[in-house]
């Protein structure tokens, strides 16, 4: 399943987020309407489908038991929350986690591939603006 696309969407007053239409009849298939929303690295919210988090779950805990691994497990597994489409296609996004990111009331569903990125629409539009800087061998594996 790709996930592709950004979305402006809303949160209603109770933390809700409307997962696009778009999406829903593929999450449907694919994990049941099952999402699991947690942090990455970086510190940035992001919704896994089920049927893809088992296997980031699963490679997180064969790391090794380094203060790095460590560090990466509590991160990611200890902020996971499982969710699940209501019948309106909404999920209810953890507090802390809205919290840690600034998510008021206008945000960004942005689709990269595997899982969504959940960011503040300033956060995001300040993101675009960056300029982009790839190393040349990046840009040389692409074929844009």
């Amino acid at each position: 399943m790709t996930l592709n696309g950004a979305n402006k969407l809303n949160l209603d007053a109770k933390g809700r987020l409307a997962i696009p239409s778009r999406y829903r009849e593929r999450l449907m298939e694919d994990c049941a309407g099952r999402l699991v929303v947690t942090l990455d690295p970086e510190r940035r919210m992001v919704i896994y489908p089920y049927s893809i988090w088992k296997d980031v779950e699963s490679n997180l805990v064969k790391l090794p038991s380094s203060k790095a691994a460590v560090k990466l497990k509590r991160l990611i597994l200890g902020h996971a929350s499982d969710c699940e489409m209501d019948k309106n296609g909404r999920i209810n996004l953890p507090s802390l986690l809205r919290e840690t990111n600034n998510l008021d009331k206008q945000i960004v569903l942005v689709g990269v591939g595997n899982k969504f990125e959940v960011w503040d629409e300033q956060n995001w539009n300040s993101e675009c603006e960056d300029e982009l800087e790839l190393p040349e061998e990046l840009l040389n594996s692409l074929s844009l």
